[in-house]
Order: structure tokens, then C-alpha cells, then sequence
């Protein structure tokens, strides 16, 4: 995953330079893989200037009694990362503010980590977090990143931690004022595909007018991850945690509006979900994936705030979203399968099937249409396929669907071998929604539309003015 550099420094002149500046201060502490980030500055030299301590508490016992014990009971997570940079700063302040220079700027970063472990295929991530100043006095504010590594080696994986805290450091320090390049400089010195940043909070009184929706779907304009997931909440998951060891039903939209159409696609996809053996709604996450792409992979260049306002109508039904710049379907089947060896369902309408079928799709596949398939339905993974109205207005299902003569073993082989599963239709009036209409309608202000949404829906649009939303003066 590439992005172009921001910065033509190099790890080395990134950590001088701060070094040199002797109104930055801090602490360094890092627990999992090493004091990499320490070393980066110890070797530019002049660290004395920078560094008040380092430390690294590898022991469960003396890190529970440095930092207290998490909610979680988890020693590699956003919760224990953010005790180790409060408790760190506090010191920092308490221990060295008075006798430093007032104009001076102080700092805490900290990272927990799980690296690779020998002969061992746990998985190799990290929570890094820098708490700081932005102007000397200020009340700090916290930017805090999840970190996949995916080199095949421990030592790797710390040379690649020690870089990237560095960059997080000198980000904090020389980007505050521009989050989106804080981003782009994230990965300066690292080759595409060591790291995968997929998740970021910025917090704090410098940042009070970031939306960190927005700001994580530059995580994946900017190559950092291919995809964020929002659960229902709002909040931004952890793509390991929110799906480990859980059954995933997605369905893609572009969901501008939702509407009552679409409402049906997913819970009529959830009900014939649940009937499959070892499913269950407890076990199952149900997420609702936008592309950013077209059907070609060109960025749609949608305005993120665009894909927030969708974001937030989808969490206001309950519903958890995925963000992705993924493109064909096999590939949105590979990025669940990372994370969870469980049943993976897929939400179509005959409309998406007929796609799947059009070779013309899997261009730059080198398998072509077979590759394609082959990756689509390897294991515990089924496509649910929702009807749609023919030209006499009578149901269609998928099993009617016509394919190419040299597909139709192909397309019989799904069939027979139970990758597709037709759903129900609960009212042939919803096929009459069109979400480009509801679009166009609600643009004028209120009326019929409203009645083609769900309610939860309307509300958001009236009340926020979402999607041009026309509100009546007063």
C-alpha cells in the first residue's frame, strides 16, 4: 500500500531534528517489540535533548502496577495504550515543567504490541499513541493509531514500529495544523505492504473540529488500509476485534438514501442467514459495505462528508458499515476471511449477480472469470440473492437467471453445491423505490418521499440536511 512522501527527510533527520529542538521534551515508553522508536532518536543523536526517559515494562505484574488494569484485561489495546501516555505525560509535567524552559512543548508516546512470536502464527499488531502539547501550556490532546504488520519476521516488524513512531512523533510536532498530511507522512520510510493503519482517533481540545469519521476514510485514500468499519454505535472498530471468530452478512449499496427497498434486502438476507447450521444473530456481525469505487476501481471521488451523513443514517437503524476501495466481490470476501474462518454471507440483487457473470468484470484477473469464482466461493462463503420485478411486473429469482451457453455449467455448479440461496420479497411495492428519485425528491424539500424511507431515516435528512436537503426558510 503506497502513498506518495510528504516529507523528504529521512527517519534519521525526522528524529535530529526534534532532538535539536529544545523545546520539545517527553517520554518514550514502548512494551512487545523492543524500545524501537527510542533507538531512532538515541541514534540521530543529541537524544539528551528530547528524551527524559524510556522504558519498557515487558512483565504483566509491574506493567498492571505502572498502569493500572484495563476494563478489557487486554495489555495490547487502545485502552492500555491510553493509560501509558496520560500516566507518562502526568510525569513528565509533575517531574520536569518547573525547571524547563516555559516556552517548552512536552510529549508522551507510547506503543503496546504484540510482534511475531516464535514459531508462532499469532496476529502481529500494535496500539501507538502520542500525547502532547500542541503550544506550551496548552492541555494536551491525543492522537492514537492501530497498526497491523505484516512482515514475516519480529525484527522486521520492530525496525518498520520504530519508524513509524518517529513519523508519529514528528507528525504530532510539524503536521498538527493538517491531520490529513499527519496521515500521509505516517508511512515515510516504510515500503508498501510492511504496515496497515486501520483505525485513528484524534482527541482532545487542538482537535475538538476533527470528525474522526471523516479523517479515518483518508486512512484508505491515502493507501494506510483498503477498508474502516463504523459499528453501530458510531464509533470506529478495530476490523480484528470486531470481527474475530464471528459469522459476516454484508450487503453492498450505495445507500443515498437508505430506503425501505434496502431495509428489506438486509433483513430479509439476515433471516435466511440465521437458518444456515452454527448461525446465530449473537454470533453474527451484519454489515452494510460502501465502495468508493465504480465498477472499473476508479475513486467515485465521493466528499467524505457525503460518506459520513451515510454513515450515520445506516448506525441510526442499528446498522454496522464498512468503507472499502474494494471493487469486485472475491476480493470484500478475502478481507473478511482474514479475520474470521466462520460462514460468510453476501447480499445481491439479480442485478449484482448478472455482474458477477459479465467476464468483462474480472479484466487484469489473470485466472479471469474462474480466479474470480474460485476466490468468491473456496469455503463457508454463499451469496443470498434478492428477487427483482420482470417486465410484466412478476418475480424474478435467481434460479430464472440466463447466463452465457459456455456459463451455464458453471452457474449449475453453484447451485447444486448450495452457494446461492434466493431470498424473500416481503412487497412488490418496494421495487417501485428508486434511491435516485428519493434523491431528486428530497432535494425540493419534504413530501412523498419521507413515506420511502424508513422513519429513523427521514428524520436524520430533515433534521441534519443531508443529501441537499431543501429546509423551508423561516
Amino acid at each position: 500500500m503506497e502513498t506518495k512522501a510528504v516529507s523528504s527527510r529521512t527517519t534519521a533527520q525526522k528524529a535530529l531534528r526534534i532532538n535539536l529542538d529544545d523545546k520539545k521534551y517527553g517520554t518514550i515508553v514502548e512494551i512487545g517489540a523492543g524500545q524501537e522508536v527510542a533507538r531512532q532518536f538515541f541514534l540521530a543523536g543529541a537524544a539528551a535533548g528530547t528524551i527524559a526517559k524510556t522504558m519498557s515494562a515487558y512483565d504483566m505484574q509491574f506493567s498492571d502496577a505502572i498502569y493500572g488494569v484495563q476494563e478489557d484485561r487486554r495489555y495490547v489495546s487502545k485502552s492500555r495504550v491510553k493509560a501509558m501516555m496520560s500516566q507518562e505525560l502526568d510525569l513528565v509535567l509533575e517531574r520536569v515543567s518547573e525547571a524547563r524552559s516555559r516556552s517548552s512543548r512536552y510529549f508522551a508516546y507510547a506503543a503496546t504490541v504484540a510482534a511475531k512470536s516464535f514459531n508462532s502464527k499469532n496476529e502481529c499488531h500494535a496500539w501507538c499513541g502520542v500525547r502532547a502539547q500542541m503550544y506550551p501550556g496548552a492541555e494536551p490532546s491525543n492522537i492514537k493509531i492501530h497498526v497491523r504488520m505484516h512482515d514475516d519476521n519480529a525484527e522486521a516488524q520492530q525496525q518498520a514500529l520504530g519508524v513509524l513512531g518517529v513519523n508519529l512523533i514528528y507528525a504530532v510536532f510539524y503536521y498538527f495544523e493538517n491531520p490529513k498530511m499527519m496521515i500521509d507522512s505516517l508511512s515515510d520510510g516504510i515500503k508498501p505492504g510492511r504496515i496497515e493503519i486501520d483505525s485513528m482517533e484524534f482527541v482532545g481540545p487542538y482537535f475538538e473540529d476533527i470528525d474522526n469519521r471523516a479523517i479515518n476514510l483518508h486512512l484508505i485514500r491515502s493507501w494506510k488500509t483498503r477498508a474502516i468499519i463504523f459499528k453501530a454505535d458510531g464509533t470506529i472498530g478495530v476490523p480484528s476485534e470486531v470481527l474475530y471468530k464471528k459469522n459476516v452478512l454484508t450487503i453492498r449499496g450505495s445507500f443515498r438514501p437508505v430506503t425501505n427497498l434496502n431495509v428489506d434486502m438486509i433483513e430479509q438476507g439476515k433471516k435466511a442467514f440465521y437458518e444456515l447450521p452454527d448461525v446465530s444473530e449473537k454470533d453474527t456481525v451484519v454489515i452494510a459495505e460502501i465502495s468508493l469505487n465504480d465498477n472499473r476501481g476508479n475513486d467515485n471521488q465521493v466528499p467524505e462528508e457525503d460518506l459520513v451523513q451515510r454513515v450515520q443514517i445506516l448506525n441510526s437503524l442499528g446498522y454496522n458499515v464498512m468503507i472499502s476501495d474494494y471493487t469486485r466481490y472475491f476480493k470484500l470476501r478475502e478481507y473478511f476471511r482474514q479475520y474470521t474462518k466462520k460462514e460468510i454471507g453476501i447480499v445481491v440483487g439479480l442485478t449484482n449477480l448478472k455482474q458477477i457473470f459479465d467476464e468483462d468484470s474480472y479484466r487484469g484477473v489473470e485466472g479471469g472469470i474462474l480466479e474470480g469464482f474460485g476466490k468468491l466461493f473456496p469455503d463457508n462463503t454463499r451469496m443470498f440473492i434478492y428477487p427483482e420485478l420482470n417486465a410484466e411486473g412478476e418475480l424474478r429469482e435467481y434460479k430464472e437467471l440466463k447466463v452465457q451457453d459456455h456459463l451455464r455449467f458453471l452457474y449449475r455448479h453453484l447451485l447444486e453445491n448450495d452457494f446461492l440461496t434466493g431470498l424473500e420479497n416481503t412487497d412488490l411495492e418496494l421495487f417501485k423505490i428508486y434511491s435516485r428519485e428519493v434523491l431528486k425528491q428530497l432535494k425540493q424539500g419534504r413530501g412523498d418521499w419521507e413515506a420511502l424511507v424508513p422513519e429513523k431515516v427521514s428524520e436524520q435528512i430533515i433534521e441534519n440536511g443531508f443529501f441537499g436537503f431543501k429546509k423551508p426558510r423561516k
